[in-house]
């Protein structure tokens, strides 16, 4: 049995938390309403509005005038998100976050110390509301797919077992869109199909899938009978670091999808810093509204954690190495694999000169980013484009 663990409009939450007179009052925390700025958080009482993450500030505040914006206080979150993490850590090792905020958990070797993993799951919410004042809907089921969906059922503050036995039952009546990949476009093939539910959904054979969606089709024919069989992978055990986001609407705009690339890039690039390792392959991850998914990797020379070779790498396959079609996309990604400590490698003065002053920069620039958040330091390479989009804090 696996656990999934999301805290509820966490950077918000946090927000509320530490300051009790936004208790009850709409709550967007994110980028001004001017220019390009974009909800990170939304609490439940400003969602009543039709406000989501990913949202234009702009049109949030349209949706609800009345509005509390406040802008994200990451080196606070990161802090907290340490602090869950330790909580995490008292039941299991084998930990695998997501973001900030969510993480899979799998505790089958913490039975004989804890009991029923339904019951770690259950101290592990409790511990997270009695010392962090903080509210987590907990899943709990036999693989990571349905462990995500049932901390989905019940939020707020939901508390969701999917037994074995169960699964098949749990499933018919929800949606087709609650499976991972179905979006407004597959929903439409859906539709046309007379397909609603997921029970429905498992009436059609492997062959009319994959004929109505192509390599997808496999996909939705496994999670619609809630086979799922990927493991949760701790940290030390990772073969990548990588991270995407999904967008809550379509992306059109190229220098929008530019901006959002290079900030998961610095994100991918902090975390190899923090955790010491070099990559040498580069991947980066494109999904189109209709479910089709691009991935393009490059191999570097030698290994790197410098953001700015990184960077190089994926901005240049966004560029050239996409197939010529229109950009309407709903997912983008970047990931480095192939990783490795931290060797001698004999290399010219000026490279090492060069590699020296580059690394420095990265470690002023996480202390910076840490502290005032991930979008107060940029590039010299965008500030142009940055005047004119500046790039979304990354939605929960």
């Amino acid at each position: 049995m696996i656990l999934h663990v999301d805290m509820d409009a966490f950077y918000a939450s946090v927000e509320e938390r530490d300051r009790p007179e936004l208790q009850g009052q709409p709550v967007i925390v994110g980028g001004t309403p001017q220019g390009r700025g974009v909800v990170a958080a939304a609490n439940y009482v400003v969602r009543r509005f039709g406000v989501h993450s990913a949202m234009p500030t702009a049109k949030a505040i349209r949706l609800c005038p009345d509005a509390v914006v406040l802008r994200p206080r990451m080196e606070h979150y990161v802090e907290i998100s340490q602090q869950i993490r330790e909580i995490f850590n008292r039941y299991t090792p084998v930990v695998e976050p997501l973001s900030l905020d969510e993480a899979f958990l799998d505790a089958t070797g913490s039975v004989q110390l804890f009991g029923p993993v339904e019951a770690i799951g259950r101290s592990i919410k409790q511990d997270i509301r009695d010392e962090l004042h903080l509210i987590a809907s907990v899943g709990v089921a036999p693989n990571k797919f349905l462990a995500k969906l049932a901390s989905d059922l019940e939020k707020p503050d939901g508390f969701t077992v999917i037994a074995p036995d169960d699964v098949q039952d749990v499933l018919a009546p929800l949606l087709v869109t609650q499976i991972w990949g179905v979006g407004k476009t597959t929903k439409k093939k859906f539709d046309g199909l007379g397909i609603r539910t997921i029970g429905e959904l498992r009436q059609l054979s492997l062959q009319q899938l994959q004929s109505s969606f192509g390599q997808s089709g496999r996909h939705f024919w496994q999670l619609a009978r809630g086979i799922d069989d990927r493991e949760v992978v701790a940290d030390r055990e990772a073969k990548s670091i990588s991270h995407e986001t999904t967008f809550a609407q379509d992306i059109f705009d190229a220098d929008v999808l530019r901006a959002w690339l290079l900030e998961l890039t610095e994100q991918v690039a902090g975390r190899l810093r923090r955790n010491d390792v070099l990559g040498r392959t580069v991947t980066l991850k494109v999904r189109y509204s209709n479910f089709d998914t691009i991935t393009r990797s490059k191999s570097l020379p030698e290994a790197t954690n410098a953001t700015n070779l990184l960077w190089a790498v994926v901005s240049d396959m966004l560029d050239s190495q996409l197939p010529d079609r229109p950009l309407v996309v709903r997912l983008v990604g970047m990931g480095v694999s192939n990783l490795q400590g931290h060797s001698p490698v004999q290399q010219s003065l000026f490279a090492e000169e060069k590699d020296e002053r580059d690394t420095n920069l990265d470690r002023v620039a996480d202390q910076i980013r840490l502290r005032f958040g991930t979008t107060s330091l940029r590039r010299a390479s965008t500030v142009q484009h940055d005047a004119e989009h500046k790039p979304h804090p990354r939605p929960e």
